[in-house]
């Protein structure tokens, strides 16, 4: 692998070479997950809330063919008010490489990119996954297949609740990749801290997802980890009201045909309307949540 396409940010390039903990962030949640100025006020709190643990944050972005790893201010302000940014994941990022175009990381080209700099650890909101009615559509997300080949943690609040859970799982679990809940025995669901179904494994420290994580390198595993970190509790929204919410924003998609990478920000957008503006608050603090602990994780690694 070639990292001539990577520009690694002065404060990254130092703490990778001192052996410092760093922290890789994706940026499809600013260019979109969320809208302006929300996006770029959370993007900056993620970074400081992951300084203040003792890391270095790692903001990945595709800018003008530059593969990002690590923003400036003001590359990161731009890429929150960018109108044309492209959604990049594994099938496209060299596209948006060899055309100077700029795009936002998926959680799947993130984790290349993190993977080509030498960052272990991988803060999210919720990883993509198998959409519903996928039996038919075939709409799986690539995150899952990323996820399986290349050796990066990846800290979330689980597959985003639009999506799936169950049978997501169980792709998980055929490409052998290790589901660990965090402090739970049962798998959040994004905006709320449970779900109908079991966590495939549970852990309880960041040290102990650390050894984990350690282990099934030295044992010559391929592949990463998914880590699936409840939302706070003063923040979530119960389970069964975002049901409703999910069914309606479901509908109008389907009424509408939407199809391929425009579904997730579409229900994401609709869902925010139809919460009146919750849904946004709860993302917020799932994020800052995912990258506190991914701080702590990066530090015992």
């Amino acid at each position: 692998m070639s990292t001539r396409h990577l520009d690694i940010s002065p404060d990254v390039r130092a703490a990778l070479a001192s052996g410092r903990p760093v922290v890789a962030l994706e940026s499809t949640i600013i260019t979109h997950g969320m809208p302006y100025p929300h996006n770029s006020t959370m993007a900056a709190r993620v970074e400081a809330i992951i300084r203040d643990e003792g890391a270095v944050p790692a903001t990945i972005a595709v800018i003008d063919g530059r593969v990002k790893v690590g923003l400036s201010d003001g590359e990161r302000e731009t890429l929150a008010q960018a109108k044309d940014a492209m959604k990049l994941s594994r099938a496209d990022i060299a596209f948006a490489v060899a055309q100077g175009r700029t795009g936002g990381t998926t959680v799947a080209a993130t984790m290349i990119a993190a993977h080509l700099a030498g960052i272990r650890v991988f803060a999210t909101g919720g990883i993509g996954g198998v959409h519903k009615g996928a039996e038919r559509s075939f709409d799986i997300s690539a995150d899952l297949d990323e996820l399986a080949r290349t050796p990066v943690l990846v800290v979330s609040a689980g597959a985003k609740a639009i999506l799936d859970i169950e049978k997501t799982l169980e792709v998980l679990e055929t490409r052998g990749v290790p589901v660990v809940a965090f402090g739970t025995d049962i798998m959040p669901a994004f905006w709320s801290r449970s779900s109908p179904y079991p966590a495939p494994l549970r852990l309880d420290s960041a040290a102990d997802i650390a050894r984990f994580f350690s282990a099934r390198a030295e044992l010559g595993i391929s592949g990463g980890m998914l880590v699936a970190n409840p939302v706070p509790e003063e923040a979530e929204i119960a389970a069964e009201t975002m049901a409703v919410h999910i069914a309606a924003a479901q509908a109008q998609v389907d009424k509408n045909g939407v199809t391929g990478k425009a579904v997730t920000p579409t229900l994401l957008a609709r869902i925010l309307e139809l919460t009146g503006g919750a849904s946004l608050r709860t993302n917020i603090a799932l994020v800052e949540n995912n990258a506190r602990l991914a701080a702590r994780i990066a530090g015992a690694l």
